[in-house]
Formats: C-alpha cells, sequence, structure tokens
C-alpha cells in the first residue's frame, strides 16, 4: 500500500466529515485513515487553522455545512439545575430547534463554549451519555448559561423560546 501524505490524509478527512450528516469520533477517523488518533487531532488541528468549518463536539468531528441564508439563529439565556438538562434539550429540539453551542460567562476564564449541534432526541441521548462522569459548564455557574439555537425561520425558534419561558427554563 503506498503512503499517502499529510494533505492527502487531511483532504481524505475533509471528505468523510463532508459526507456524514453526523459526527464522526477521532478514533473513528484514525482507523479509517490507518494512523494514530494523535494524528487525527493534529490534522484537524491543521484544518482549524485553515478556516476550516470544523468542530469537535462531544460526539465527535462535524464539518460544518453551508448556512442556508434563509436559517434564524438566536441567543437565549436559560438557567436550571443539572438535573433538568434533558428535558431542556428535549424541549428545544422537539420545536426544531438545533442547539448549536452552549456558553457561559466564567469569573476566572471568561466566556467558555461548547460546541453541541443536538438536532434531535438521538443526539441528545448520545450527549448525555458522553458527559455522565463530567460536570455541565452550567454548573459553574450556578446553572446560567446561553445557547446559540438554530432553526428554519424566526417563528419556529420564537416558538421554542416560548416553550422554555412557560417551563422554567429562561433565566431572570
Amino acid at each position: 500500500m503506498e503512503k499517502i501524505t499529510g494533505d492527502q490524509r487531511r483532504e481524505q478527512l475533509l471528505q468523510w466529515l463532508r459526507a456524514s450528516s453526523a459526527p464522526i469520533t477521532g478514533t473513528e477517523l484514525a482507523e479509517r485513515a490507518g494512523v494514530s488518533r494523535q494524528v487525527i487531532v493534529g490534522d484537524m488541528t491543521l484544518l482549524k487553522a485553515k478556516n476550516t468549518p470544523i468542530v469537535a463536539t462531544s460526539r465527535g468531528y462535524m464539518y460544518l455545512q453551508e448556512v442556508a441564508s434563509a436559517r434564524y439563529i438566536r441567543q437565549v439565556a436559560c438557567r436550571h439545575t443539572p438535573e433538568r438538562t434533558e428535558e431542556e434539550l428535549y424541549l428545544l429540539v422537539d420545536h426544531g430547534v438545533t442547539v448549536i453551542d452552549v456558553k457561559v460567562e466564567h469569573e476566572v476564564y471568561g466566556e467558555l463554549t461548547a460546541s453541541l449541534h443536538l438536532r434531535s432526541r438521538k443526539d441528545v441521548e448520545a450527549f448525555l451519555q458522553s458527559i455522565q462522569s463530567a460536570s455541565l459548564l452550567s454548573e459553574l455557574t450556578d446553572g446560567y448559561h446561553v445557547h446559540t439555537l438554530q432553526a428554519p425561520t424566526e417563528d419556529v425558534v420564537e416558538k421554542a423560546i416560548l416553550a422554555l419561558e412557560k417551563h422554567g427554563f429562561l433565566a431572570n
């Protein structure tokens, strides 16, 4: 088997990520490419440095497809206990909203952001499974956090926000 160059491998990684609608773990990419996971981490760092729209989530790497101009994005401030995280995320995805990320404002580190890209209950379940042995960012800020939400229309996002308010998730 002929050895490929790093540039060729990174192009192949991009092809795999573009073709996938779900995140792909670094381990899976390493197995496909026949290299170590550390090589994949380095490749992703190099690709991101070239402004390639790749995001690392708790479920793996994703290529961010071009956002259609008709999509609506809004940030919303929330507050709840860790026990209500599943309820909050299900409520959002059930309304047709994609939860792009979660942000907190930490007193020492400033703004901390975690990419989520949760579109469905299956995505939420995978995320919750992946953080079982970790703390939520919102635990650093007494439950306060901000989500970036995306949906096809403003109306979809606004209905999701009304549902958050009805269920007591909006920060006061």
